[in-house]
């Protein structure tokens, strides 16, 4: 067992109904900017234990701000519990959707918006406890696998009065990683031609559909041409509806990422120069509706230490011998090699991969690694750390060399193991927690570090102010 430490007995008294809590939200599954019951099950849990809830922050019904407190230091958690598109998935090693076509959590968002909310309760009563003066706030951030909500929410300057911000996130590992992410500016390009017969007079057409692929061509092709960490992806969300109709409207769906903010901005203009070379070669037009604009992370090594530490105290996932079992099955659904393979990819040292030799499951706290890996994601958690000192850790809450949004680890986030991650995760953000509302030298020091990291320079927002989020890209399911 762990050591019972002051601040995890909250959490160890309510694991069942954290539990509890995370199990709904995984069924729920709701995709971002329309996670309604999922917000309303957490702003419920918070207000039941004594935060005051703001709903509704920056134009978003699912996102809001609970707060506990007064005065100094204003330490922040955030929280996340958007689905991701078509992976519904049983609690099963096998491949069976729970609902055909719905959402599931491939990200473990279930597991994370309760693990800090659960932390944000402990450390407040920890506080009462002790008699401690401070503010502890948790923000319920929408739709993080799609639209960013941080991003609008620091665009209206939510994080700016927190002295620091912690967060963590489910996956195989068990460790405090650092390093940064990579920014990310997401849009649709629409264009718009003239439809016509296909079959009896195409020369009356302009296909709208052919300058979308002429403009993905272009896309391919500047690939040679960007620097070698970035990275472009698209999709096609509309191409006409049947072939004997020249398409007068088509739209592709963009990703562009690079790993600072100033280089996305100089491959995204160059991507919207290939839309306006394929509007000139088919006759078309077209529009472009900017979706997302995310800042890399930016890392702060103080507050790493305090996770690092925080993690030691805390302890791994407490996972069962039919978790074990669970893992070694999900893992022969893996392509040969893949848990090699996975485990050669990351960064760690060789004295960290060894505690890991022949399990199915990160059961041991692996620390910090001596280099930070390279993440080759984004998170809108970038945004926040360049508001105010921030930083993150993993949790391992799927078998080693699990995807990420897959249906093996959807069905992981669904059951124990994703539960003894969620577990584990709170009791680190409270020990880290209240390290901060006890330690002012600390907090002085990770300021420090944040005003050297930023240069003095403040956040601004890639996001229009009057941009709104894209509430229309997804039907509510």
């Amino acid at each position: 067992m762990k050591k019972a430490v002051a601040g995890f007995k909250w959490i160890d008294e309510q694991s069942q109904a954290l539990i509890k809590i995370s199990e709904d939200i995984w069924r729920f599954a709701e995709i971002g900017l329309h996670e309604d019951k999922s917000a309303t099950a957490l702003e419920e849990f918070l207000r039941k234990n004594g935060f005051s809830v703001e709903v509704g922050v920056s134009g978003m019904p699912t996102a809001f701000v609970a707060a506990w407190g007064k005065g100094k230091p204003e330490i922040g958690l955030l929280g996340e519990y958007d689905a991701l598109p078509g992976i519904s998935q049983k609690v099963s090693t096998v491949k069976e959707e729970l609902e055909p076509g719905a959402c599931g959590h491939g990200c473990g968002h279930n597991l994370l918006g309760v693990s800090s909310a659960a932390a944000a309760i402990a450390l407040k009563e920890e506080m009462l406890r002790r008699r401690l003066t401070g503010t502890v706030k948790y923000f319920g951030c929408p739709a993080e696998e799609n639209f960013s909500g941080k991003s609008f929410m620091a665009r209206d300057g939510l994080f700016n009065g927190l002295d620091a911000c912690l967060t963590w996130h489910p996956g195989p590992m068990s460790a405090v990683r650092g390093g940064s992410s990579l920014a990310i500016n997401s849009m649709n390009v629409t264009f718009h031609g003239v439809s016509s017969h296909a079959g009896g007079s195409p020369h009356l057409g302009r296909s709208a559909l052919d300058a979308a692929e002429l403009m993905n061509v272009g896309a391919n092709y500047l690939r040679e041409h960007i620097i070698e960490k970035a990275r472009i992806h698209y999709v096609t969300t509309n191409g006409g509806l049947q072939p004997n109709v020249v398409p007068a409207k088509a739209t592709v769906w963009y990703y562009v990422r690079a790993p600072q903010r100033d280089q996305v901005e100089e491959i995204y203009d160059r991507v919207m120069k290939c839309a306006t070379g394929a509007a000139i070669m088919t006759d078309t037009t077209y529009e472009v509706e900017l979706l997302e604009g995310v800042y890399e992370v930016l890392p702060n090594r103080v507050l790493e230490d305090v996770l690092v530490e925080a993690m030691e105290v805390a302890g791994p996932p407490e996972f069962t011998e039919e978790d074990v079992k669970f893992a070694a099955k999900i893992s022969e659904t893996f392509p040969p090699g893949q848990v090699d393979a996975f485990m050669r990819d990351e960064t760690l040292p060789d004295e960290m991969k060894a505690k890991l030799q022949g399990k199915a499951l990160n059961d041991v706290v692996l620390g910090r690694p001596p280099a930070p890996p390279e993440m080759r994601g984004s998170t809108d958690v970038g945004d926040v750390s360049w508001c105010t000192p921030t930083s993150q850790f993993a949790m391992a809450c799927s078998a080693l060399g699990t995807p990420g949004h897959s249906w093996q680890y959807a069905a992981q986030t669904g059951m124990h193991i994703g539960h003894a991650g969620m577990i584990a995760a709170a009791r680190t953000l409270v020990q880290a927690g209240l390290r901060l509302m006890t330690d002012v030298e600390t907090v002085k020091k990770a300021r420090a570090e944040f005003d050297k990291r930023t240069g003095g320079k403040k956040y601004e927002s890639p996001l229009p102010v009057d941009m709104k989020p894209a509430f229309h890209q997804f039907e509510r399911k």
